[in-house]
């Protein structure tokens, strides 16, 4: 635990000082917590083009993906040994976009405690003394509280005014900064207050205090749909085949598509029970960010287009040059059918014309050969073929060797 607060703290001590600089600089809570969540969604914005870069990456391979799935259906493990070098050969890392997108979830959550604890972090009083001070004013005003109790600090920092001898007298040693405590009303709004839900109960008043804290909380689960909408529409621009087309069939079946419907009312519904259930600070924190992340995403998304959009121009290009190959090679077969229509072809196989090539390097050094030996004089007559002589005796002209018959043919006499 020890550890933990002591790198939370890393996070929030400082974040705690810039709220309360542009809390002196503005001198309204409100305008303090609008910039404080664009200086923090700026602060996070190379993770957040870390993330958006690799969520892009793997969108581009999705109709690559699906292909493999449908191929290795019946074969998990060779499924997942292509998967893993179709992202070796792309340069993707398994896991990488998620990873990278929760990174600024676990600096975002502690940046909560900055909002919610305005007495520790923006007035930096300790966590004994912040508890002191709410006891006092709940003491003295206990109907001003909720019954949830974690964002008592919220509530008790704008009440501290009034009670300032109490608290003075509990802790002696109290700051004067301390005693102006944070005024949170915002446009008419208390930011410390917890909206209300349900406009036709007995504590409801129809005036812009409750109206406005209604309208924070319904419109922060609200930029949620927008949110999400224009992230998933930018994602899917990317998503293209091998050969450079996007692919809006595939976009539309991604499991990723399936993943985004889900969410897509899940995270609004849920941003909405939390609308109700926190203080009006948190939602306008929440409707900032989530604003300024939209931006961000349209303009990273525009940026990273521009990159795999000249890798989608080279490969159309290389399938262009494919389909020309293949156009012409198709002409070529189209003009040999046209002059052999009959299909006679002469036997060119290898072999064969190998052999005639040895055969016509052989004759062609024959003739060499007996030109040389005509101008040398060795043969007196080039034209004149040789003589074969016959085995065995020369009289006889049919004599093949010795076990020559004359009479071996010779027609057979009557009497025998």
């Amino acid at each position: 635990m020890i550890l933990a607060f002591n790198l939370a703290d890393i996070i929030q001590v400082p974040f705690g000082y810039l709220m309360e600089l542009l809390y002196e600089l503005t001198n309204s809570y409100g305008m303090a917590l609008i910039l404080f969540a664009v200086i923090v969604q700026l602060v996070l914005l190379p993770i957040t083009a870390k993330s958006k870069k690799s969520m892009m990456k793997m969108s581009r391979l999705t109709p690559q993906m699906q292909e493999i799935q449908r191929k290795y259906a019946d074969d998990q493990n060779r499924q997942s040994q292509a998967m893993q070098e179709l992202y070796k050969e792309e340069g993707v890392s398994m896991g990488g976009g998620c990873l990278w997108s929760f990174v600024p979830m676990l600096i975002l959550i502690p940046l909560y405690a900055v909002v919610r604890q305005p007495l520790v972090y923006m007035l930096h009083e300790s966590a004994e003394t912040a508890a002191t001070i709410v006891q006092v004013i709940k003491d003295n005003a206990p109907e001003l509280f909720t019954k949830n109790t974690y964002y008592d600090q919220m509530v008790a920092a704008r009440y501290i005014p009034q009670f300032a001898e109490a608290i003075k007298a509990a802790v002696p040693e109290i700051s004067q900064r301390t005693l102006e405590g944070v005024n949170s009303i915002f446009l008419g709004i208390d930011l410390a207050s917890v909206p209300q839900f349900n406009i036709f109960g007995a504590s409801w008043a129809w005036d812009w205090a409750h109206i406005g804290a209604f309208l924070i909380a319904l419109t922060s689960a609200g930029s949620q749909v927008i949110t999400m909408l224009v992230s998933q529409k930018m994602n899917d621009s990317v998503i293209t085949n091998k050969d450079g087309i996007q692919d809006k069939e595939a976009a539309k079946n991604s499991q990723a598509a399936q993943t985004n419907k889900t969410m897509m009312w899940m995270m609004p519904l849920m941003m909405l029970w939390f609308g109700f259930t926190v203080p009006c600070a948190l939602s306008l924190y929440w409707f900032v960010g989530g604003i300024v992340r939209t931006v961000e995403d349209a303009i990273l998304t525009k940026r990273y287009r521009k990159i795999y959009d000249a890798e989608d121009a080279i490969r159309l290009q290389r399938r262009l040059e494919r389909e020309k190959e293949e156009a012409e090679k198709e002409r070529i077969r189209a003009e040999r059918r046209a002059a052999n229509p009959d299909g006679i072809t002469d036997n060119t196989s290898k072999k064969k014309l190998a052999k005639q090539q040895r055969d016509q390097e052989q004759a062609a050094r024959t003739a060499a050969e007996k030109e040389y030996a005509l101008r040398k004089g060795k043969v007196q007559n080039a034209e004149e073929p040789e003589k074969q002589t016959l085995s065995g005796i020369a009289d006889r002209p049919y004599c093949k060797g010795r076990a020559y018959d004359p009479n071996r043919y010779a027609p057979q006499s009557s009497e025998e």
